[in-house]
């Protein structure tokens, strides 16, 4: 035990030392734990010269808008919003297996243009080690551009992420991870903002009805697929008539319960 604590503290030092190391930073802040408590460590090492930059379009989910300016406000960080306008690229809509390419790219130019005229030297995100388990095409956008993953250089893992967050008083410490909304539409089906509004309509209601934990509605055109972690599997079975009911109403034609349980980028397993 006194090695892992020992190992955390060698990682927020070396943390905050690169981070004071930039000058001045824009860190791309989504609302997740992640970028959060790189915004905060931000903060800690360049104060007034930190700024936390969200990327808004049809792609990001109410609650993380939510979160990312509530978040933004309790660590004292400057927070300004970027309008992404994603869709307008026929890259990012015909929603291939490179869309997180085209869509990470697109953002992140943005964000380095922002930068650039507002005086901040280095454009940071919160990706970590974590991510390399995943099928991640837009982790190759970030070193094309020269974006800087403080956390991830400084050996940062989930875990790391959620302990410090914790210690460090953040109220998205034990928030359920949450890619944006394009990544519940399976590949080949083109994103729509009415798609991806449905899709954020209907993880909203199952929230409201108390699904705790990770949960996902997987869009599939007619069908529905929801993932939630096993716990939740008695309260979804409980109110399956009032959920499909509303999932009917839409748009979906068929509402079903994945049976093995959320999976983090499930919709991958389809790629050869």
């Amino acid at each position: 035990m006194k090695r892992l604590e020992v190992g955390m503290e060698e990682k927020k030092k070396k943390l905050i030392s690169l981070l004071e190391s930039y000058g001045s930073a824009a860190v791309a802040l989504s609302g997740g734990v992640d970028s959060m408590t790189l915004a905060r460590a931000a903060y800690m090492a360049l104060g007034d010269r930190a700024v936390a930059v969200t990327a808004a379009s049809e792609l990001l989910s109410e609650e993380e808008r939510r979160d990312a300016r509530a978040g933004a406000e309790a660590v004292g960080i400057r927070h300004v919003i970027l309008e992404a306008d994603d869709l307008a690229l026929q890259e990012i809509r015909r929603n291939d297996r490179e869309r997180c390419y085209f869509c990470k790219r697109h953002r992140m130019e943005k964000m380095l243009s922002w930068a650039k005229q507002a005086g901040f030297a280095v454009v940071a995100d919160g990706s970590n080690v974590s991510d390399r388990s995943d099928y991640r095409p837009g982790a190759r956008a970030l070193q094309e551009l020269g974006i800087r993953s403080p956390l991830a250089e400084c050996g940062f893992n989930k875990e790391d992420i959620r302990k410090l967050a914790k210690e460090w008083g953040l109220a998205v410490w034990d928030k359920p991870s949450a890619a944006c909304l394009a990544s519940r539409v399976a590949y080949g089906l083109e994103l729509t903002p009415e798609r991806l509004q449905r899709i954020d309509m209907a993880e909203t209601f199952l929230r409201e009805l108390g699904v705790k934990g990770q949960l996902r509605v997987r869009d599939h055109g007619d069908l529905a697929r929801i993932e939630v972690a096993e716990e939740a599997f008695g309260l979804v079975a409980e109110q399956r008539a009032g959920i499909a009911g509303r999932l009917k109403e839409l748009g979906f034609a068929y509402v079903t319960l994945d049976m093995t349980g959320y999976r983090m980028g499930s919709q991958n397993i389809s790629l050869p």
